[in-house]
Formats: structure tokens, C-alpha cells, sequence
């Protein structure tokens, strides 16, 4: 019999980044907030300090900030009529575990979607018609519009310090900005980055070819930053270990660099770690949640009543949790009925290499996760799709993260896998070639889905989610041709060789490509489409709010985790000026 916990006002299932924005936002309301993370406290000193977090075979190679997939996986195929199968290692998408969650490891890069995002199918079947969308796929309009979201990305960025130039402010166009960012209300609030060497070579080339070039948004700060809560940040020293890794000096923007400090010293929250959450419990109805149970550090059993459930783990994590607790009608490709699993989507990556002679020196071990430059020209909606036909884009950018020896080993074609050949030519090339990235959305399609799986079960009985995925033929006609403009910029910028690698089917779950999987527990204004409304509440059980990126009708352009905080504090301001005066739904179809 599970032991029972005296109630709270709400309880936070994840403390990652969701998860302390809103637990701060309910504990400034005046509520008892109890946080259950399933992983380890860790914090900057001295989790995240030198040398040893500079261990590369240990984090990016054994991936040790990641989840333990011993004790809870996914499994995966390509299609319905495949058997799923376990997913032994984590390489395609890295989810994080421990306090703080995946944004521990992440790389730092910061960008609004744009409002022809939010607006996906109105927008497309306004300027391209109807028939422009294939009858597969089941894009749709969020529910929010980008200069409803505008003042929620304001306090996220000022929250962050995200380092960047503004290209638009209150309508005005600003030199060096993005030209084709919706209006916000005022400056970064921290200057872009310095730019890397083979940044402004693609700046330069860029600009020679009539696109717009500006500097990557980047939650590596360039400069010392005292933020809202009263947390100070420092100064990247571009030591090139920020995906996958935690930073050590204090400049990369996480929960534990800009929030937790914060919530933990606040006495309405109580952090408990080591709670392996099982299921949202809810009562006779099927209306109402009463609370969470859990199984601790110890192995017991326990209850945890509360007025309000938060759910804001990682995307699948969300998807799983629904499933678990049967809250919502799981998706039916079949029929197309259903919501939970519904809409699941990736990123379409690709990349370009420009190869050098050695009177070069590119030096891509002095990088940021987050500093680099880039053109939104074919980002969404910016450009004709109509002689395309394909929906969706991609910004490319000269965009290095990183040069580490063990993962980054760039060789032209025709050279051998492995032996002297291939090390002499790593030698050769590794300091004298840098690569553009073409980072493109992901289209919903009726056969990518989520659900749970009939026979494999984690470390605690329960199924794991299966996943259901390959990329759309949409994204791969999309893909191909961005790859080509990106070619034709690579040429501009004067390498010896230029090699594109557009991205091919089928979908490699053992390749690494990003970490941004979206959907599943996807916003709107329909409860036949979506799981959750505008302000991500359950549409089935109200006082449950689901936060995170699996309530993203489909993937945009651009990395997720600016339009993440700024949906996190929407909902966050959504429970405490509307919910918490009057619970219950507050949408009513």
C-alpha cells in the first residue's frame, strides 16, 4: 500500500527548465509546490566543474547526463506493420535526466517562431490554396499567435540573457537583425556573440548572393549578466563543450544558472529526487486529478495528493505519462481518431562541408554551442513555396558547435572509414573545414505517431512508448533544396571542395540529429485535434497542465526551446491570473 503524502497545492512531474519556470510562478502565487525529478540533484559547482566535465568519451560518447536506458527506453520502427524494437542506446535525440533536465546539455540556441508557424494551416491554405496541403498531412494552427506569445518571449530571453541582435522592434527594421523576425518589444539583452572566423566568411558570401545574414541568438552569454530573479551569469569562454555537457563557468543559460537558486530557497517549494512518477491519479469521474504516485529512491510506493498537476518532462516523457494515466483518447492512425500521439514530429537536418587548403585555419575548438551566423531567407513561409511544392523550411548557417576530437573528424568523399588513410586525412583537414547546417522543420503526417508498447515494459513494469517515424516525403523534397542553396553559398565562400549531404530516408534512429522531438499532447482550439488548449490545459481532466515541447503541432523551422519558455510562462500566467480565481476548463467548445 502506497504511503501518503500530506497534500500540496501542486506538484511539478519534472524539474527541468518547464518545470522551475512554472513551479516559480506558483510559489511567487502563494501555493505549496512539491517537485518530484526522477534523477539526481546536480548543480554547477560541483557537478558541472573541470576537467573532469570535459571528459568527451564519458558525456557525448557513454553520454553519461543522459537517460539510463537499463531502466527506461523507447522503442521504435518505421512504420505500423513493423515490430518495434527496444532502443538499446540513446544517438538519434538525447534526452536528459537529473535536475535541471535536457537543458543541462543543451547547446544554447534561442529563436522565436514565426506567427506564419503558429498559423501553419491557415496560413498555407490562405496564400497557396486548399489542394496546396497533402491529404497526409495533419499540420494545424496552434491556437496562439506570435504577438500574443511576444511578451512571454521577452521575459524568457531576459530571463536567459540570450545574447543576440534584434531585427525588428515595435515594427521597425534594425541593421544587422533578422529582417524576418516577427516585432518584439525591445533589444536582447546581451549583444550577440563574436563571430567565429567561418561565420563571417559565410556572412560575407551570404550577403554576396542577396541573403540576410545575422547573428545566432545564443544562450552562451557574451557578456556578465545580473538577470530578473537575481542570478548572475558570466562570460562564454568558448571552450567548446556545451551540448551534452554542463557548463562549468556559469555562461551557459540553464535552470541551475538562472531559476533554481531562486525556487530552491523558497519555502513554499520542496524538491524531492530519485521519484520515478507513475501515473497521474485521478478519481471516480475521470475529471479530476487527484495527485501523482510514485516510487522513491528507496523503492517504496508513494502518494502525492495535490489541486494541481504540472506535467513538464521531456516531450516523449509527457506523451507517456497521458498514456499511462489514461488521460485523453490515444491516437488511431487508422481511423485518424484519438489525440494522445497524435502529430508526433523531429527536425529535418542536413549539412554542407567546405573544405579548405591549410593556409586556412578554421579553429572549431573555439566554439560555443550557440555562436555562429545564419540567414532566415528560407525560414517557414519566407520564401514562394507555390513551383515547391513542399510545406516548410529551414534556416542555414554557418553554425559550428564544437570541434572535439573524438566526434568531430571532417573528411572529403572517397576517403577510407577507418586505417591510416582516413587518419592522415583527419589530420589534414580537421583545422581547414567548416560546416554549414541546414536545420529544417518536420511536417505532421498521419502515419507518424505515438503510443504505448504491447510488449516491452521499463524497470518498474510498466510499457514503454513506442515510436512510429519516418521522415515525410515533404521534408525530404524540402531538404534536397535548401541543401542546394546552402552548396551555393558553401561555393561563394571559397573552398576547395564543397560536399552537400541532404537528408534521405529512411530515418536512422542510431545517427545523432537533434534532441527537438515535438508532439504528441498537441495545443489548439479543437479537443478532436488536440490534447491540451491555448493555455495547455487537458482538455479531459482541467486542473492537469501538460508543458513542453510534445505540445507542438508540428516543428518549425527553428530550435524549440525559445517558444518553450515562452509557452511556459503563457501557461504559467494562464494558471495564476484565470485558473487559480476560478478552476476548472478555461475554454469551453
Amino acid at each position: 500500500m502506497a504511503t501518503r503524502r500530506a497534500e500540496a497545492d501542486a506538484v511539478l512531474l519534472g524539474v527541468g527548465m518547464v518545470g522551475a519556470m512554472v513551479g516559480r510562478e506558483l510559489t511567487r502565487a502563494g501555493l505549496k509546490v512539491v517537485g518530484l525529478e526522477r534523477g539526481e540533484p546536480q548543480f554547477t559547482v560541483p557537478d558541472f566543474q573541470g576537467p573532469h566535465m570535459h571528459d568527451e568519451l564519458r558525456y557525448s560518447v557513454r553520454k553519461a547526463l543522459m537517460q539510463d536506458t537499463a531502466k527506461e527506453t523507447f522503442t521504435f520502427r518505421h512504420a505500423a506493420n513493423e515490430t518495434a524494437l527496444p532502443i538499446r542506446r540513446l544517438a538519434s535525440f538525447l534526452p536528459g535526466t537529473g535536475l535541471g533536465g535536457s537543458l543541462v546539455h543543451w547547446n544554447g540556441q534561442t529563436y522565436r517562431f514565426q506567427d506564419s508557424d503558429f498559423r501553419l494551416r491557415t496560413h498555407t491554405t490562405e496564400r497557396y490554396g486548399k489542394n496546396f496541403i497533402p491529404a497526409d498531412v495533419t499540420i494545424q494552427d496552434w491556437g496562439v499567435t506570435a504577438a500574443e506569445l511576444e511578451p512571454y518571449f521577452d521575459r524568457f530571453e531576459y530571463l536567459m540573457g540570450t545574447s543576440g541582435k534584434a531585427g525588428n522592434i515595435k515594427g521597425r527594421k534594425i541593421a544587422g537583425g533578422n529582417p524576418f523576425e516577427d516585432p518584439r518589444s525591445r533589444e536582447y539583452p546581451t549583444p550577440p556573440q563574436k563571430e567565429p572566423y567561418g561565420s563571417a566568411m559565410f556572412r560575407k558570401a551570404a550577403s554576396s548572393l542577396g541573403y540576410h545574414p545575422f547573428p545566432q541568438p545564443s544562450c552562451n552569454l557574451s557578456q556578465p549578466y545580473t538577470n530578473p530573479e537575481g542570478q548572475e551569469l558570466k562570460t562564454c569562454t568558448f571552450c567548446g563543450f556545451c551540448e551534452r555537457y554542463g557548463c562549468e563557468h556559469f555562461a551557459k543559460s540553464t535552470a541551475q544558472t538562472t531559476l533554481l537558486p531562486a525556487l530552491l530557497s523558497d519555502p513554499n517549494f520542496e524538491l524531492r529526487t530519485g521519484c520515478q512518477v507513475v501515473k497521474i491519479n485521478v478519481d471516480n469521474t475521470q475529471k479530476t486529478a487527484t495527485g501523482v504516485t510514485y516510487i522513491g529512491a528507496n523503492g517504496e510506493e508513494i502518494e502525492q495528493p495535490a489541486k494541481l498537476v504540472i506535467v513538464g518532462m521531456f516531450a516523449l516523457n509527457n506523451v507517456r505519462m497521458l498514456l499511462l494515466s489514461k488521460i485523453g483518447q490515444p491516437y488511431d492512425p487508422a481511423s485518424g481518431s484519438g489525440v494522445v500521439g497524435r502529430n508526433y514530429a523531429y527536425q529535418t537536418t542536413s549539412s554542407v562541408q567546405v573544405f579548405y587548403d591549410e593556409s586556412v585555419n578554421i579553429n572549431p575548438f573555439m566554439r560555443s554551442g550557440a555562436n555562429g551566423t545564419l540567414i532566415a531567407d528560407f525560414v517557414s513561409d519566407n520564401f514562394d513555396h507555390g513551383p515547391l511544392a513542399f510545406i516548410g523550411g529551414a534556416y542555414i548557417g554557418e553554425v559550428m558547435t564544437h570541434g572535439r576530437p573524438i566526434e568531430f573528424h571532417p573528411t572529403p568523399p572517397g576517403t577510407p572509414s577507418w586505417g591510416s588513410a582516413w587518419k592522415k586525412a583527419v589530420l589534414q583537414h580537421y583545422n581547414h573545414t567548416t560546416v554549414l547546417n541546414i536545420h529544417g522543420s518536420s511536417t505532421a503526417i498521419r502515419q507518424n505517431y505515438l503510443d504505448l508498447d504491447p510488449t516491452y515494459k521499463d524497470a518498474w513494469g510498466q510499457p514503454l512508448l513506442r515510436m512510429t517515424f519516418d521522415f515525410p516525403d515533404n521534408d525530404i523534397k524540402m531538404s534536397a533544396y535548401l541543401t542546394d542553396k546552402a552548396l551555393e553559398i558553401g561555393k561563394a565562400m571559397g573552398g576547395q571542395q564543397v560536399v552537400g549531404s541532404p537528408r534521405k530516408g529512411p530515418y536512422n534512429i542510431t545517427q545523432y540529429q537533434t534532441t527537438h522531438n515535438t508532439g504528441g499532447t498537441v495545443m489548439g482550439t479543437d479537443p478532436s485535434t488536440s490534447v491540451v488548449n491555448r493555455y495547455l490545459q487537458s482538455w479531459d481532466v482541467p486542473n492537469v497542465f501538460v508543458i513542453g515541447a510534445s505540445n507542438y503541432p508540428q516543428n518549425a523551422s527553428y530550435n524549440p526551446t525559445g517558444t518553450l519558455g515562452a509557452l511556459a510562462y503563457w501557461a504559467a500566467d494562464a494558471i495564476v491570473t484565470k485558473y487559480l480565481k476560478s478552476p476548472g476548463p478555461l475554454m469551453h467548445i
